[in-house]
């Protein structure tokens, strides 16, 4: 790809995620993780796989729309691109079924547990599933006969998971919703001979599947699942609001079009034809997989051994040395910076940072920006008692976070019922910035305290998303966030800040300019380096800047977590950056950013990666990392994720995710549990 002209390696991001969902696929196989958290990891492959198709796949379709002619010039080839995608997604999943079929089941096995796929249920455990599908499961099946020279209205709904039945005796099929959606997917059945034997609720429905086909003798089933294109399409016509456009358009998701047909690979040649046809998709669209679909349910799989050791070891969350036991934060707030680190610290402490700002007499405006709202929590009940309370209350509402839609307008709605200031997306940008201002009036002088984070107002992701942040009086960060909410509430058109980075506005041009100090340092033989911890690194403009200070000497360092475009290691490119992804019990979740400065370093910490729609599309928010003991705390952290020889891979031209090699006397670096014990000693 050309940038101002020249011409850099770059990697297509969606075939660079492939490696990232890899490296998840790697942790399922590993087994030093527990049973039952190698499971999950098989879990998070599917779901991950699953959006993939729903989002990234479906744009690609959407461009293999655009003319022929127009994509040539633009350099953009889809159909190569899908060619290579659904090559190595089947070889993944093939590796993804040894993995299960192989190393998980005869594991689950030799700890008492047998995971029922088919029938042949025995006598004692028919007599516990008759009853049982007849309460819980028959009410929720729906049926139809599929008559291949007919035309008949199905519409397969998206992510549901259906039985097409074959019969002996007609050229026609059955389809047999499986109610996945409606009942447990899993069932325990009664323990025989010290043996736990758990079913799928899939096999249950086979099992019964003749109650709906009577008249029919069933020769098979094949299972099958309809991932449609999760993008919303809002129409341009004036009238309404964004966030009634946005509510109106949901239904569409559950409509969209096809992108990916599942079905188990047993099926025949000549009915995969049939189907592609009836159902009216392409062939690229049908993806072979195992006898059962939906792998992301395999998050709750039951245990019923309780055994501690399937899973991973509990880790109480560390009481913060400044903040527990304190009934008032701002009273510590005045005095000192806060650091949290989550999940080894309880997300507690933001939600009673609101809650007792709400209670405060003093505190007279509450403002938030909210990405994606969690159900029925303590920090919006604050919010909401903060209200009753007469406080001004502000709410940015990001309508536009995917799959998070309803849920944020239903709590936008609920916000403005109770009389709060609610603000949702600007048409063509969203809100990603993670922040908080408390305004509280002390004699004729307002102070503020702010919240900078890099994960969102969501208590029960912050148990297994990693995220920092920083609570703060600052008076240069309060006075920057005071202008970050003017802009939200449409008071101000453009910010004049002195110490926060908010994009679209301040942090690309920030960044650029740290980048290219690092170039001129080294340049000059003055101390030089950059490293960066970010989930994803697209960025032309920055790629293309960082390929430059490599070739000037500078050592770059980088952590990315998913996908990357830029090529580590190349020849007169890339020799001086080193990249590594660290997957692990927890899913690394922040962003933070060093330069070195000839050993003044200068910190970041916050919401944006170094991708174009954070740097141009999107607002966010970093904050530097100025007072010496929170730079330090950061910093260790960092350092810790840099020297990990456990779960770090590196990435690699040839994208295949080798482990990084501790060095023969060094110890073993696990960097999360490394944090840990880090953080549990600072704050005895």
């Amino acid at each position: 790809m050309k940038v101002k002209d020249v011409e850099i390696p770059l990697v297509h991001r969606d075939i660079n995620w492939l490696s990232f969902n890899h490296r998840v696929l790697q942790e399922a196989e590993d087994k030093r993780n527990p049973l039952y958290e190698r499971l999950k990891f098989l879990a998070i492959f599917s779901s991950n796989l699953d959006e993939y198709f729903r989002v990234r796949v479906s744009q690609l379709r959407q461009i293999k729309k655009i003319d022929k002619r127009l994509r040539k010039r633009l350099a953009l080839r889809p159909s190569k691109q899908l060619k290579y995608i659904l090559q190595r997604v089947s070889e993944q999943q093939e590796h993804f079924g040894t993995i299960f079929r192989e190393d998980i089941l005869p594991e689950l096995y030799k700890n008492g547990i047998e995971l029922k796929i088919s029938g042949a249920f025995t006598d004692v455990q028919t007599d516990f599933l008759e009853p049982y599908y007849k309460a819980h499961i028959k009410p929720h099946i729906s049926a139809s006969e599929i008559h291949f020279t007919e035309e008949i209205d199905v519409f397969l709904d998206n992510g549901h998971l259906y039985f097409v039945l074959t019969f002996e005796d007609s050229e026609a099929v059955g389809l047999l919703l499986i109610p996945s959606k409606k009942t447990d997917r899993f069932i325990c059945l009664p323990e025989e001979n010290g043996k736990h034997t758990i079913t799928l609720l899939d096999a249950v429905v086979r099992e019964y599947a003749s109650d709906f086909f009577s008249d029919r003798i069933i020769s098979d089933a094949f299972e099958i699942k309809l991932s449609r294109d999760a993008e919303l399409y809002i129409t341009d016509e004036f009238e309404g609001t964004l966030a009634e456009k946005i509510h109106a358009s949901l239904n569409q998701r559950l409509d969209g079009q096809p992108t990916r047909l599942l079905y188990d690979m047993r099926m025949p040649k000549v009915l995969r034809k049939k189907l592609r046809k009836f159902l009216k998709i392409g062939k690229v669209d049908m993806v072979p997989g195992g006898v059962f679909h939906n792998f992301s349910d395999f998050m709750k799989l039951p245990d019923p051994t309780d055994n501690e050791s399937l899973h991973y070891k509990a880790l109480p969350t560390i009481p913060h040395r400044q903040l527990e036991g304190q009934s008032d934060y701002l009273s510590v707030l005045d005095k000192e910076d806060i650091l949290l680190h989550f999940p080894y610290m309880s997300f507690h402490y933001v939600e009673h940072w609101i809650e007792q700002a709400a209670q405060h007499p003093e505190v007279i405006a509450i403002k938030i920006s909210l990405y994606r709202v969690a159900d029925e929590s303590i920090l919006t009940n604050a919010l909401l008692q903060a209200l009753d309370s007469g406080k001004e209350v502000t709410v940015f509402v990001e309508a536009k976070a995917r799959f998070d839609e309803a849920n944020n307008l239903k709590w936008g709605k609920k916000f403005e019922d109770k009389g709060a200031k609610v603000i949702y997306s600007f048409p063509k940008i969203k809100v990603h910035s993670k922040i908080a201002l408390v305004v509280r009036q002390q004699g004729d002088k307002k102070k503020r305290y702010g919240y900078i984070g890099t994960g969102n107002f969501n208590a029960k992701t912050s148990k297994i998303y990693c995220d920092h942040a920083l609570l703060t009086s600052n008076k240069r960060i309060t006075k920057d966030l005071e202008q970050v909410f003017g802009i939200l509430e449409g008071r101000l058109i453009v910010p004049r800040t002195k110490a926060l980075l908010i994009s679209p506005f301040t942090t690309r041009l920030t960044f650029e300019e740290l980048i290219r100090t690092e170039i001129k340092n080294a340049s000059q033989g003055l101390r030089s380096g950059i490293t960066a911890k970010l989930n994803s690194l697209e960025d032309p403009g920055i790629i293309a800047l960082l390929y430059k200070a490599s070739q000037a000497g500078v050592p770059v360092r980088l952590l990315v977590r998913g996908f990357s475009c830029l090529v580590p290691g190349l020849k007169g490119f890339s020799e001086n950056i080193y990249m590594t992804s660290i997957v692990d019990r927890y899913l690394e979740h922040g962003r933070i950013y060093m330069f070195e400065n000839n050993g003044d370093s200068k910190m970041f910490m916050g919401s944006a990666d170094w991708m174009v729609r954070n740097l141009d599309r999107r607002i966010e928010v970093l904050t530097p990392i100025t007072v010496s003991e929170s730079f330090q705390e950061l910093k260790t952290i960092l350092d810790l994720q840099l020297q990990d020889s456990v779960k770090a891979r590196i990435h690699t031209e040839a994208e295949n995710n080798p482990y990084v090699a501790k060095e023969e006397d060094d110890e073993e670096v696990r960097s999360q549990y490394a944090i840990y014990d880090y953080l549990k000693q600072k704050h005895k």
